[in-house]
């Protein structure tokens, strides 16, 4: 009876070593899933500006459709108030005219985009002309503050062309996809003169 006795206490430590290990290995499990979830980057949502005006973070052609088509000019101004400066772009870029409705409509044959030589910290751009995608009026691209608001954004400066007076700003809406403005810095105030999106090809 004392060797029974012996066994059975001798038993429990191994049996309470066993449970301990075990619960010791599904706190951890649950820490671990826990501090994933914390450390694991949010997952990036279409943003709803409301009546169709939406930026698609996985759908580039959606999102100029929507500015082009859907947003008004003060959703337009709220979109890039609400951007960050972003990634500049690189290399050869579409073009869109997203207002006033009159540029819109005769910028098409004669205004497709524009090409960028650009780094991490700017660079130079040509526009493509006509459906041919001919490069002229060339601008320098560097971080500066927007007219708009004052905030970071890409500008596009065209002293280096025949129109020194244009200057345009850009911002990083979605990934793909920027939104700007393009202005005429005339010698008494400076005009908008439209607005556009671009997307890289």
């Amino acid at each position: 009876m004392s060797s029974a006795l012996a066994h059975t206490t001798s038993a429990h430590p191994a049996r309470r070593a066993r449970r301990s290990s075990a619960l010791t290995t599904v706190v951890a499990l649950a820490v671990l899933g826990v501090g994933s979830a914390v450390l694991a980057p949010a997952a990036s949502a279409d943003t709803d500006y409301g009546g169709g005006c939406v930026l698609y973070t996985d759908n580039p052609a959606a999102t100029v459709d929507a500015l082009h088509n859907h947003c008004s000019a003060e959703q337009q101004d709220q979109i890039f108030r609400d951007a960050p400066r972003g990634d500049v772009p690189t290399g050869v870029t579409n073009g869109w005219v997203t207002r006033p409705p009159v540029m819109e409509a005769v910028a098409p044959p004669f205004w497709i985009g524009k090409n960028f030589y650009t780094g991490p910290d700017g660079g130079t751009l040509t526009n493509r002309i006509t459906g041919a995608g001919v490069e002229g009026f060339p601008a320098d691209v560097y971080s500066g503050p927007a007219r708009l608001d004052g905030q970071p954004a890409w500008l596009l400066d065209y002293t280096p062309s025949i129109t020194p007076q244009i200057l345009d700003e850009i911002r990083q809406v979605t990934p793909g996809v920027w939104f700007g403005y393009s202005w005429w810095r005339g010698f008494f105030q400076t005009t908008l003169l439209l607005t556009f999106a671009l997307t890289e090809q």
